[in-house]
């Protein structure tokens, strides 16, 4: 308790820098995962194809993928970068079954009144479908998001700084008060990004506070 007493303050900084390092790839990896939804929804024969594969890029070890980033992109090995491009291929790899199955929970005869209206594919995704998903994608985006958090703390083994120091560094030193609150920022961090998700979600489906 008395580590925490004196050393509080050097969460924030930690703490921004994981927001970046989680919140960045959330937001590529969802404008990635769309289109790949989509045409795992449109085309049948590509679903199975396109989700088995974007799945499997989930089973990669955090830790390898990390280390591979700058022999890939030809970054620094210290470069946050590679830490965003890894979460962003996570993100993908969790959301794209996500989208896929949120596009195909819109009722067929709602597509069907869409283009009876004149409605083209583009304007009838965008403006139809797209947003009748929403309350799927949140679901999986809240899921991704505490992934994504608790993930973004094992770049520290690789040098790059966030709230994963503390629990590094806590665990080396044996300073038990630096390893809880390296947990506890780490929940609360995850919890933060829970209710932005969940709110921006309610925020874009308003249709489902009038029903309730």
């Amino acid at each position: 308790m008395n580590w925490i007493q004196q050393n509080w303050q050097s969460v924030f900084p930690l703490a921004a820098a994981h927001v970046l390092l989680a919140g960045v790839p959330l937001i590529l990896g969802l404008l990635l995962a769309i289109p790949l939804g989509w045409a795992a929804r449109r085309w049948r024969r590509a679903y199975p194809v396109i989700v088995s594969t974007s799945g499997l890029l989930y089973t990669i070890p955090s830790l390898a993928l990390f280390i591979l980033m700058p022999l890939i992109l030809g970054t620094r090995i210290l470069d946050p970068i590679n830490v965003v491009v890894a979460m962003t291929v996570y993100t993908v790899a969790l959301l794209v079954r996500t989208v896929a199955d949120g596009l195909g929970s819109v009722p067929d005869h709602v597509q069907q009144a869409a283009t009876a209206m004149g409605y083209g594919p583009l304007r009838r995704f965008l403006t139809v479908e797209l947003p009748l998903a929403v309350p799927v994608i949140t679901a999986g985006l809240r899921v991704a998001a505490v992934s994504n958090v608790s993930i973004v703390s094992v770049a520290s083994l690789v040098g790059v700084s966030q709230l994963g120091d503390l629990l590094i560094d806590g665990y080396n030193r044996n300073i038990p008060g630096e390893l809880w609150l390296g947990i506890g920022a780490c929940l609360l961090l995850a919890l933060i990004f829970d209710v932005v998700i969940t709110s921006a979600g309610r925020l874009l489906t308003p249709w489902t506070r009038v029903a309730a």
